[in-house]
């Protein structure tokens, strides 16, 4: 598969990711998914899949490390930011607009679980984004922490909270971040703390990947709320969720979707939060993806149907 690895600046620094040409088909110019990872995640890691099948139904991918993470420039390390990310998705649709034999009229955002909810709040006020695709999003920071404590509780969020304070403090005075897991069994103290998660994060991720964040993150989930953009978003959305996500809540992808501003599909499947990246699955969650955007970009003739 045809591939290179592809730099572009992001505000104050760049950010580093890979762009794969679409594969089989002579058309020009070409679609484009513009695609990163959730939580932490790095683009050697489980989104490759998803890209790799998007290249060969014939189309272009850039997927991309967020500043902080991977590959990418940019401090501090391992910062989860929405707003920094957002503003990273942003630089990358204007860079996939600008690779020779890509339509810009025809970018596709793709996001998953936190960056499920970023493409929502992206593609509202970028009225030339053609479609949208949020995988098992996280469409309301306030629904997931009160979900994720459904789980284990209130204790480990309220510690977690703690740590993210004592880290913001100390950032305001230059010292060094205060890291915490990013994935963790119950009762770690990770952000996202339920057995086996690490077990599966860690058979998808690539060697870039660290399982920890800045802990200031934990005063800034609740308030990451875009759910709130859906009604201004226009685009053709498709958005996937699991029945049995024990990540983020259903009912908010749910409400997300039926708030949505253009024509909308809702696919469900009796999957958790981690199911969607390996195995069966994947191929089928892939293969919805790759319907949608041909169908609704017009390029059914152009592009080869992926097999679930």
């Amino acid at each position: 598969m045809e591939s290179h690895e592809i730099t572009f600046h992001s505000v104050d620094s760049t950010c580093a990711g890979l762009h794969l040409r679409g594969q089989h088909t002579t058309a020009e110019p070409r679609p484009c998914v513009v695609m990163a990872h959730g939580f932490g995640g790095t683009v050697d890691g489980g989104i490759l899949g998803f890209a790799e099948g998007f290249a060969a139904a014939g189309f272009d991918v850039l997927l991309f490390d967020y500043r902080g993470f991977g590959r990418s420039a940019g401090t501090p390390r391992q910062l989860v930011s929405y707003r920094r990310q957002r503003a990273d998705y942003r630089a990358a649709i204007h860079a996939a607009r600008s690779i020779e034999g890509v339509d810009p009229d025809q970018i596709v955002l793709w996001g998953t679980s936190y960056s499920g909810g970023h493409v929502l709040a992206v593609a509202a006020a970028d009225p030339r984004v053609a479609a949208v695709v949020s995988m098992t999003p996280s469409v309301d920071g306030l629904a997931t922490l009160t979900h994720l404590a459904g789980a284990g509780g209130p204790g480990p969020i309220l510690r977690l909270a703690g740590a993210g304070i004592r880290d913001a403090l100390g950032a305001a005075i230059g010292r060094a971040p205060r890291h915490v897991a990013a994935i963790g069994p119950a009762g770690s103290g990770a952000v996202i703390a339920k057995d086996g998660a690490l077990e599966a994060m860690v058979a998808l991720a690539g060697p870039t990947w660290r399982n920890e964040v800045c802990a200031r993150v934990a005063l800034e989930i609740a308030v990451n709320r875009p759910i709130g953009s859906v009604p201004r978003l226009q685009a053709p959305l498709l958005v996937q969720l699991g029945d049995n996500d024990t990540v983020v809540p259903a009912a908010a992808a749910l409400a997300a979707a039926d708030r949505s501003g253009g024509p909308t599909e809702t696919l469900r499947y009796p999957v958790d939060h981690f199911d969607v990246y390996a195995g069966r699955w994947h191929a089928r969650l892939l293969a919805d993806q790759v319907d949608f955007i041909a169908r609704n970009l017009g390029r059914h003739d152009q592009h080869r149907p992926v097999t679930a």
